[in-house]
């Protein structure tokens, strides 16, 4: 059988099932004749599912607690990518293997339960049945007012800027320590291992800020391959000027015989919200989140292309971007 990574399924199957939505974070569906009673407008359903299953989503080290609650951040971290707020409507199939006990069984509905406060998500119902290993599909459901306009992934335009939410780095090197028993120490260590086992979607930058995007995405799957789905489908090229890499990581990379670039481009599961935003509206953006006490970093520029992503190295000239990152493959 022939290996395919996720993307290549995906596609797949948009294209036998003749799927009109593009691909992008979460699904919208306008309920225009569904008539509210607080508005005038109707409301548009906001739809994402994501599946968490442990051999490829759960290092180790992750209590049941982390893993449950885990699940719930990769669709809050969607979500949030699009501006989408709380409350959400969750519903969650589990498939349980029988060496899971009646305390881990109850442990992972306890992060459910966590999950649930932390993001605003009001679980509803679900299902359960038995499987090899632990697999978990979640399914939320959230609300905007249907003239809110919502940032997809070919929205970015030429004289854009290139923002994000957060650095990167910590994601990768985290697993390299958990699961390679990589050489590291102190708050870097710390923060990386915390970034794994406890990830952080960035749910108030992407409420506040996306109104001012022309594109977004989550970043879970690797910042280059984040960078690309944007430039992409938006058919321009994108040049990264600073590197968003977490301090400490050349020393990491060096002392563990590792290429910071790497860590900080191709890890995975980072939940950072990379997007573009036009020039005329980084000011407000960059006021808003100062008031809300959040980080705004802008790496990089917009410009014509065919979907190419470009860094500068030490002596300012830029080289392509290799296109890889954190994939699942099967087969």
């Amino acid at each position: 059988m022939t290996k395919l990574n996720e993307w290549e399924i995906i596609d797949l199957f948009i294209s036998k099932l003749r799927i009109k939505n593009e691909k992008d974070d979460v699904v919208t569906f306008p309920l225009k004749g569904v008539k509210r009673h607080t508005a005038k407008t109707p409301w548009i359903l906001v739809l994402k599912c994501d599946m968490l299953v442990e051999s490829t989503d759960v290092p180790t080290g992750m209590r049941p607690w982390q893993i449950a609650r885990k699940s719930i951040v990769a669709c809050v971290s969607d979500l949030s990518a699009k501006g989408v707020k709380p409350p959400y409507i969750c519903v969650i199939s589990i498939g349980l293997p029988t060496k899971y006990s009646k305390s881990e069984i109850k442990e992972l509905a306890n992060g459910f339960r966590k999950a649930s406060k932390e993001f605003g998500v009001k679980i509803v119902g679900g299902d359960t049945n038995k499987s090899s290993e632990l697999v978990i599909d979640c399914n939320i459901v959230g609300f905007l007012d249907y003239d809110i306009r919502v940032p997809k992934r070919n929205g970015a335009k030429p004289g854009d800027l290139i923002i994000c939410s957060g650095k990167f780095g910590y994601s990768a090197s985290g697993l390299k320590i958990l699961m390679r028993n990589a050489k590291a120490k102190g708050q870097f260590r710390k923060n990386a291992v915390l970034s794994v086992i406890r990830p952080r979607p960035q749910q108030r930058f992407g409420i506040y800020l996306a109104k001012y995007f022309s594109s977004s995405i989550d970043s879970s799957d690797g910042l280059a391959i984040s960078l690309y789905e944007l430039a992409r489908q938006s058919k321009v090229n994108f040049f990264v000027d600073h590197i968003p890499a977490v301090n400490g990581i050349k020393e990491f990379a060096k002392k563990n015989h590792l290429d910071d670039k790497s860590l900080v481009f191709y890890g995975g599961e980072e939940y950072e919200i990379v997007a573009t935003i036009p020039q005329a509206n980084l000011e407000k953006a960059k006021s808003l989140t100062k008031r809300s006490k959040l980080k705004l970093y802008v790496i990089g520029r917009v410009e014509k292309g065919c979907g190419n992503v470009f860094t500068r190295n030490k002596e300012k000239r830029y080289s392509i971007l290799d296109n890889s990152g954190y994939l699942h493959r099967y087969g």
